[in-house]
């Protein structure tokens, strides 16, 4: 039987989603549970994509095999009873044998939170980029309507990338203010490493002036990571939603 599951977790603590020798990951800790549950057979779990150190996930979504008899509906419970406190399995389904949860997605949401209160907030200092500058909104939405639609980014992906195509299609970029909180959601067909956080740097400084909005038409025309803004530090991201 072929599981799939949507689970948060909080990424503080962890060295990231991907097993890791010596390390604590998100995967590393989902897979010794499934072991457990399993009478100490291992148990691979495939998620929709990897997140790095200290990144979160309001919905990642992973899918695993069994032979166990278990209802789709009980293994959250089985699960969350063996995980720690700062992982959470939300649901579980049954799905067909030919589900992939990282080769079928159609889209993913992440959002990037930035905190603009004058004083760094020490319970969301995990959880949000303390930023206390005045930022033009405005100007911000502008340049990241220029990033909508498909582009080729990689001016804003990690010069580290492997990836060959890094042709991307975001369907769109929005910038809400709440309560001294900006967030950026961006969703698209797939991206690149760093891309979301190279985004979130970029707008910010357009925001403060560094960068006019057009500006970015340039730095997509550049093909070169130097072209963009700097990359927006790792606790601010969460991966919030999967689709497929």
């Amino acid at each position: 039987m072929r599981i799939k599951c949507t689970v948060s977790y909080d990424g503080s603590q962890f060295y990231g989603y991907q097993v890791q020798p010596g390390q604590r990951t998100v995967q590393g800790e989902i897979e010794q549970a499934l072991s457990d549950v399993h009478k100490g057979k291992f148990v691979r779990i495939t998620a929709s994509g990897r997140t790095d150190a200290g990144v979160h996930a309001m919905g990642q979504v992973f899918h695993f095999d069994t032979d166990l008899q278990v209802p789709a509906a009980k293994w959250p419970v089985i699960l969350n009873q063996k995980i720690g406190d700062d992982v959470a399995v939300l649901s579980a389904e049954e799905a067909s044998e030919t589900f992939h949860a990282r080769f079928d997605v159609k889209t993913k949401e992440y959002r990037y939170i930035v905190n603009t209160s004058p004083v760094a907030l020490p319970f969301r200092r995990h959880y949000a980029v303390h930023y206390p500058y005045t930022v033009d909104i405005e100007a911000m939405r502008q340049a990241a309507a220029y990033l909508e639609g498909e582009h080729d980014f990689t001016s804003f992906s990690s010069a580290k990338t492997e990836v060959v195509d890094r042709v991307r299609n975001i369907e769109f970029i929005k910038i809400e203010a709440f309560e001294g909180e900006l967030i950026f959601r961006v969703k698209g067909n797939g991206f690149l490493y760093n891309m979301v956080r190279i985004i979130a740097g970029t707008l910010l400084e357009v925001g403060n002036g560094k960068y006019q909005p057009e500006d970015v038409l340039k730095m997509l025309e550049a093909k070169d990571r130097g072209a963009a803004g700097k990359t927006a530090p790792a606790h601010g991201l969460y991966l919030w939603e999967v689709n497929y």
